[in-house]
């Protein structure tokens, strides 16, 4: 029905297509903007010094990314489709990596399953729509694959070894942690080698070869043998690394930015092992496959791109608590992979007793996977999904505020209300910053002494306390905070408290008599 080319371009192209609609799908998520996305906007709206002037003190780990959305919202201006269109598209070029990926090592079927399957995954479904640079990573981490594949297959040149070692290293800029896809792609070398499987043979993956494109190792595009693709292969990791590098150490003196998230838990390998077991069994369907590439085999290329990152990022947690799957989102590639090696040997298997079922085969997987995956792509499209709104709470003070009021955050990194909406806060008197995040070069400004602050509320009459809701919020935690609370027990009254997605604005007014 098509030919072998034809298949070739359009399976990453169906893949990319259904990936790009699903994270179209309620893109806005309801008009909302949780607070990691709020650090995207308000940084990306700063000018180009005043972020490198930020970096210098928090966030060098997503400067490049600011830089890059920054450029975008120049060109586009802010909203939550410029906000979260790169992701989307980063996305669907993971999926069609996937399924380019998926076709070579294990056939069309294969292909078009991985590639598919990519965008149904539910964590995948939550950052394919999030404005923070975790899904621009598995793209990079889709294309530095597929660039590998082509080398093992010894079709590579030397513009493939620069273009792999350049997308590594793009990937570490984004996050450094995305370094670890290098050992992943070290055991997929080795894992090659062994199986004696480092070069083509002379035919196209999935058609008939190109006349003139017969090649072996050791000739022209080739590694010369597995020796010389290990020496060229860690030529090429370590020019990444050796870029890389400034950066992860600059980024060791921000550390206290991530001392919240928790140290490592049996609990918390929970969901990555039932990942582990499903790569796994996708593993041993491919070793049964009579699919045989030249290069490696979807399970050499797959399950290490699956294991590893995982395996490192608890290695590194027991160091340093980073336990969180968005730093390993990119290993979701080899599952996919995998899964769709899986459907490939079904749908093969199926195909040689009922060879019409075959063609139905991988829509009704899909569409029963869709079915029963919809209520979590609901919620995940939903504002509850997030911890929390701050476009709502914006609103919250639109609404409440007269000229005059003063306006107050707890804690000050709830100021992100107003800059990603200084509309909302006009009028009103930030009574407790000092100095602006623009000036200071931070994320939430610099407040006054609480001396200062203190002096401060007691000459206004009205004011608004923009804070998180009790559901999520943790007790004052500086002295500042602790003042604020204070003051406004004894000396206000509550006239008006709301709220709304994660967020509270509470309307306080001057009482009469101090309690």
């Amino acid at each position: 029905m098509f030919t072998a080319r034809t298949v070739r371009l359009l399976v990453p192209s169906a893949a990319a297509l259904w990936t790009s609609a699903l994270g179209l799908w309620g893109l806005s998520r309801q008009n909302s903007v949780w607070r990691d996305e709020a650090a995207t906007w308000q940084v990306a709206r700063r000018s180009t010094a005043e972020i490198v002037q930020l970096l210098g003190n928090v966030d060098v780990v997503h400067g490049l990314y600011y830089l890059l959305m920054h450029g975008l919202f120049e060109l586009f201006g802010p909203g939550t489709t410029v906000l979260r269109l790169p992701s989307v598209v980063a996305t669907a070029v993971a999926a069609a990596c996937v399924a380019a990926l998926g076709h070579r090592l294990a056939g069309p079927w294969a292909g078009l399953g991985g590639g598919v399957a990519l965008g149904l995954l539910p964590a995948v479904q939550f950052y394919l729509q999030e404005g923070r640079p975790y899904a621009l990573v598995a793209a990079g981490a889709g294309v530095s694959t597929l660039l590998l594949v082509t080398l093992l297959e010894g079709r590579g040149r030397a513009v493939h070894w620069i273009a792999y070692s350049g997308t590594v290293a793009l990937c570490g800029l984004l996050n450094w942690l995305s370094l670890m896809i290098l050992p992943a792609h070290l055991l997929t070398l080795l894992l090659s080698g062994r199986n004696g499987r480092g070069g083509r043979s002379g035919h196209d993956l999935g058609g008939p070869g190109e006349p003139g494109e017969s090649r072996e190792p050791g000739g022209r595009g080739g590694s010369g043998g597995s020796a010389g693709l290990g020496k060229r292969w860690a030529a090429a990791a370590g020019a990444a690394v050796a870029c890389v590098l400034p950066l992860v150490l600059f980024s060791r003196s921000q550390s206290a930015q991530v001392s919240w998230i928790p140290p490592l838990t049996w609990h918390m390998l929970i969901g990555p092992a039932v990942l582990l077991a499903v790569g796994g069994a996708g593993a041993l369907l491919d070793r049964r496959s009579p699919h045989r590439p030249d290069g490696p085999s979807a399970a050499a290329v797959g399950l290490p791109l699956l294991v590893v990152p995982h395996l490192g990022l608890a290695g590194l947690s027991l160091i340093q608590p980073l336990f969180l799957d968005r730093y390993v989102l990119f290993s979701l590639l080899g599952l996919a992979l995998l899964i769709g090696a899986a459907i490939g040997v079904a749908v093969r298997t199926v195909s040689r007793r009922l060879p019409r079922a075959g063609w139905w085969l991988l829509p009704a997987i899909v569409a029963v996977a869709a079915v029963a995956l919809l209520p979590q792509a609901l919620a995940k499209r939903s504002p509850a999904s997030r911890v929390d709104d701050v476009l709502a709470a914006a609103d919250d003070v639109r609404r409440l505020k007269r000229p005059g009021d003063a306006v107050l955050f707890f804690p000050s990194a709830r100021r992100d209300t107003r800059l990603v909406s200084p509309d909302a806060f006009s009028g009103l008197e930030d009574i407790a910053l000092a100095r602006t995040p623009e000036r200071s070069g931070t994320l939430k400004g610099v407040e006054a002494e609480p001396a200062r602050i203190r002096a401060a509320m007691l000459t206004h009459r009205r004011i608004l306390l923009v804070t998180d809701a009790p559901a999520v919020s943790r007790p004052p935690a500086t002295e500042r905070d602790r003042m604020k609370r204070s003051v406004l027990r004894n000396h206000f009254r509550i006239v008006t408290d709301t709220q709304t997605r994660g967020r509270r604005v509470t309307l306080y007014e001057r009482r009469t008599t101090p309690r």
